[in-house]
């Protein structure tokens, strides 16, 4: 059965990154077999340029009629005078919203190619393979009252609130477990139970969901001390579980350990394991256009596409397989490059990934 994709290429490097990822898209239909069918759509500022809006209805009904939805990166300078309710971030977070996208996968795997290009020891990050696991539709994102507010006396107050259902706690956690049994079987949930008492309630059901999973070990940290821990010895980790806001900073100082962020994709699912996939790097608006962004993260992002939600693991294989090539090779885009290496640009590194795909095995 063909199954739909929508490609939303997005703002600042996005057009660039997905244009890379599409191709591989098109030579695992066109070459390999895969069925599907792939639409494009405006979001963020683009659609903001377009339609006034950061999430047009005509964007919303598609992704609601898709399988997966690949993202490029929403948001830059140009919108940033514009009130937070229209800016383009909020595009992303409609997208999630709308579409039910609680669980937010962050891999964080250094390919052996690149240890070299990781800001810690070779020995310390050497086969780091953590998988972050942020809750993504609740927290202090999203939590009500929120704003700015004039006082009485004139004093300003900022305010935003961190809530959390049980239920959003538990389904969540079930995530982390169910994936860690297909890894280490190994789960550290990140709190701040010592002085959120939201975030002791989430320490407290991640306990009573442990108790469904004999199998898997249940592990407690303070966020704090996991930023900590993640530079000082990463490899303890295997799936790390929390909130929304921990997950969003722990994942981008996650991402530094594997040489790049340009490398690391991200899925957001939901509970039907339908999904919107997208690199962690944003849009990085002071190399746009320029074509030296890194694709790789998105390319990525389409393996994790087939193996999560589309139910074709040979071809996520597929992918992952070309790019271990094409590092093996030596190509190399500006942020992962080294001595010894040959730089390329994000078309030449994309094709050096199409080629590749009908050399794995």
């Amino acid at each position: 059965m063909t199954k739909k994709v929508l490609i939303l290429p997005g703002d600042g490097i996005g057009p660039e990154i997905v244009t890379e990822a599409v191709k591989v898209l098109a030579v695992l239909r066109d070459d390999f077999g895969l069925a599907i069918e792939m639409d494009e759509a405006l979001v963020g500022g683009a659609a903001i340029d377009a339609t006034g809006q950061p999430l047009p209805e005509a964007t919303l009904e598609l992704a609601q009629e898709a399988r997966a939805v690949l993202l490029g990166a929403v948001g830059g300078p140009k919108w940033e005078v514009l009130p937070i309710a229209l800016r383009p971030e909020k595009g992303l977070l409609g997208l999630r919203s709308e579409l039910g996208l609680f669980a937010n996968l962050r891999p964080a795997i250094l390919y052996p190619q690149l240890a070299d290009a990781s800001a810690l020891k070779p020995e310390v990050v050497s086969g780091l393979d953590i998988l972050i696991v942020r809750e993504l539709t609740g927290g202090i994102y999203f939590g009500e009252p929120r704003g700015v507010h004039t006082r009485a006396d004139g004093e300003r107050v900022g305010i935003n609130t961190l809530t959390y259902d049980e239920s959003e706690i538990r389904r969540i956690c079930r995530v982390a477990f169910d994936i860690a049994r297909k890894r280490q079987r190994r789960v550290c949930s990140v709190d701040k139970a010592n002085v959120l008492e939201c975030t002791e309630l989430w320490r407290e059901v991640a306990a009573e969901v442990a108790a469904d999973y004999p199998d898997v070990e249940l592990t407690h940290m303070y966020v704090d001390n996991a930023a900590m821990q993640l530079v000082r010895r990463p490899k303890q980790f295997d799936v790390l579980v929390t909130t929304n806001m921990f997950g969003d900073i722990l994942s981008d100082a996650a991402a530094m350990l594997t040489g790049s962020i340009g490398m690391l994709p991200s899925a957001s699912l939901d509970a039907d394991g339908r999904g919107m996939y997208e690199p962690i790097h944003g849009s990085a608006p002071d190399i746009a256009g320029r074509g030296v962004a890194n694709p790789l993260a998105t390319i990525l992002s389409v393996a994790m596409m087939l193996r999560y939600s589309l139910a074709e693991p040979a071809a996520a294989g597929r992918i992952e397989g070309a790019v271990s090539m094409v590092l093996d090779q030596g190509l190399r885009t500006a942020d992962i490059m080294s001595a010894g290496m040959r730089e390329v640009g994000t078309a030449d590194m994309g094709d050096a990934v199409v080629a590749a795909l009908g050399d794995v095995t």
